[in-house]
């Protein structure tokens, strides 16, 4: 797949990251900060079941031969959404997202850079600690203003 493609997907995706905690807490509203948690989870439950059954290439019994810390992503996750609709009522939207996406890209360089869960090493230079470093500085600029 094109490269273009794929940032173009991560790009709607970001945008997907955006809007979901707003979405979330509507509902959290109406039926409280885990509720809506864990309504969104089993959503996104059924969704992905289906699309597993329709166009599912691998096997759900690969299961068996995951160690514990492989089966983290989806407690990890529910600690984002739950973060998220705890923290965006309270911060606003924009200073919610330049956190998540100053830690996202730390975070990310660090497991670069030491080729953490077996991804592709990428050494940390100083290009990419001045690109951190400008992120974070562009995201407490965001929140700022919401803290004063």
């Amino acid at each position: 797949m094109n490269n273009y493609i794929l940032y173009l997907l991560m790009l709607c995706g970001g945008v997907v990251v955006a809007v979901q905690p707003s979405i979330n807490v509507r509902l959290a509203r109406i039926v409280g900060v885990l509720e809506s948690s864990c309504i969104s989870f089993a959503v996104g439950t059924v969704a992905l079941f289906m699309m597993v059954l329709l166009v599912g290439r691998g096997s759900m019994r690969g299961v068996a031969g995951a160690t514990w810390w492989e089966l983290t992503g989806g407690l990890l996750g529910a600690f984002f959404v739950t973060m998220t609709i705890f923290v965006v009522p309270r911060i606003g939207t924009a200073a919610a997202m330049a956190a998540i996406i100053a830690g996202q890209l730390a975070a990310g360089v660090l497991m670069d850079h030491f080729g953490l869960f077996g991804g592709r090493q990428i050494p940390l230079d100083s290009s990419r600690m001045i690109g951190v470093a400008l992120l974070m500085a562009g995201g407490w600029l965001v929140f700022r203003r919401v803290a004063s």
